[in-house]
């Protein structure tokens, strides 16, 4: 893979094959790459496909402390027309600049190679200038292992799904100020919503297995993240791995995987 990466000028099929992702071993090391398409194939030799890296952004307004959530486009190959947050993607691979982060860095929180794929897919998915945005403001959290089948997507026989130790990164922001142009092959739509006005939504509709993970370990219960963001974002990282199962409905797949990790 080239350095130079150019999503505008690749369909979703082509990201699938292009794009390449890092294998890891269950402690977060970076054992190997394998291309999007490999890694996400749920099959009876890989259950649960590879395990390889990712980040989920969540952008905050600063003022009324909202959410930037969105809703992930029809055209997607994997967890189309959920809603879920700001933004969910995967470090990669041979970038410039590198988007690669060895774990002794999560006991200092400079995870620079996801922050770097961040903000570059905060440009691609919903338009964000890199001028808008300061790495120093990313605030690394903690990071998590999870899998999921799309089973909601594809039936019970999914050829495809997740399986990702996720890095969490917090990032407030002057809405009035921040340009956000969705690109109509990644996003159908973005909201700004409050904590109260979640708690509600989630009750209905498609949201994402990650983010439903993420909402109801630290997010919306009592004394969660979003309570106090300036003290969470004041907060040390947090250097374990917690590991999770998919909910109920996302068991299973071409592979049949079932439970292994345990529940939130």
């Amino acid at each position: 893979m080239t350095t130079t990466w150019d999503g505008n000028a690749m369909t979703q099929t082509d990201m699938m094959i292009k794009d390449t992702v890092l294998v890891l071993d269950e402690n977060d090391n970076v054992i190997g790459s394998a291309s999007k398409k490999k890694s996400h194939d749920f099959s009876i030799e890989n259950p649960r496909g590879i395990l390889h890296r990712a980040f989920s952004v969540f952008m905050f307004d600063e003022d009324s402390g909202e959410l930037l959530l969105q809703k992930r486009a029809s055209s997607k190959i994997t967890f189309p027309n959920v809603w879920t947050n700001t933004c969910c993607s995967h470090p990669l691979h041979g970038m410039s600049p590198p988007e690669i982060d060895d774990p002794s860095t999560i006991l200092t929180g400079q995870t620079t190679g996801v922050i770097n794929g961040a903000i570059r897919k905060l440009e691609h998915e919903l338009g964000i200038p890199p001028s808008q945005l300061r790495a120093d403001k990313f605030k690394f959290l903690t990071r998590f292992h999870y899998w999921a089948a799309d089973t909601v997507t594809h039936g019970p026989d999914a050829p495809w799904g997740e399986h990702e130790i996720d890095y969490v990164l917090f990032y407030l922001c002057d809405k009035k100020e921040l340009t956000v142009v969705p690109h109509p092959d990644e996003v159908d739509d973005v909201k700004w919503v409050s904590r109260e006005a979640l708690v509600k939504e989630m009750e209905v509709g498609l949201w994402s297995p990650w983010f439903r993970i993420l909402a109801n370990k630290w997010l919306l219960n009592e004394g969660g993240w979003w309570e106090d963001l300036a003290k969470t974002m004041a907060m040390d990282p947090d250097e374990s791995i917690l590991r999770f199962d998919p909910p109920a409905e996302h068991m299973g797949g071409k592979g049949k995987a079932g439970a292994w990790l345990g529940t939130v």
